[in-house]
């Protein structure tokens, strides 16, 4: 499997590289009041309004840190197109599927959307399926509403 390896925190995650459609600069995002936490507000990609999430928010409850390296990756998904917040998008990796293991993520059911590990020699990468990210966290569904709305309008 390739995948994008983003790092948040300390951690790294891997993003499937089909589910890339770019990785940009952080630039203006758009807050809109009274969303979740972790949804920083709307970005323009391309042309098209984007839901903007703070990954560190997501996993660790603390805001990611806005500086020069920070990077969107957005991503497609069967539901919307979602910009993830993340430290560092750091390089494009093989990972071999004789390395993958979900044994220990089965049990935990907090973060579904970690669907398998990576187990290298130097280092462990969570794998991260964006289709669940952008179904399982609170109000995707209204966001998503409201983006269709506004590209409807425009």
């Amino acid at each position: 499997m390739q995948a994008v390896i983003v790092q948040t925190g300390n951690e790294e995650y891997a993003l499937p590289v089909e589910s890339v459609v770019s990785i940009e600069k952080l630039e203006y995002i758009t807050p809109i009041p009274h969303l979740p936490t972790y949804l920083l507000g709307l970005m323009k990609s391309r042309g098209e309004l984007v839901p903007i999430l703070d990954f560190s928010q997501i996993l660790y409850y603390t805001p990611t840190a806005r500086e020069a390296d920070s990077h969107i990756v957005v991503l497609t998904t069967e539901q919307i197109e979602i910009g993830l917040l993340v430290l560092d998008a750091k390089e494009i990796l093989e990972l071999p599927d004789g390395r993958l293991t979900s044994t220990a993520l089965k049990a935990y059911s907090k973060t579904p959307y970690f669907t398998t590990v990576a187990n290298l020699e130097d280092r462990v990468i969570t794998v991260i399926d964006p289709n669940i990210l952008a179904t399982t966290l609170a109000g995707m569904d209204e966001i998503s509403a409201y983006v269709r709305e506004q590209r409807q309008t425009s």
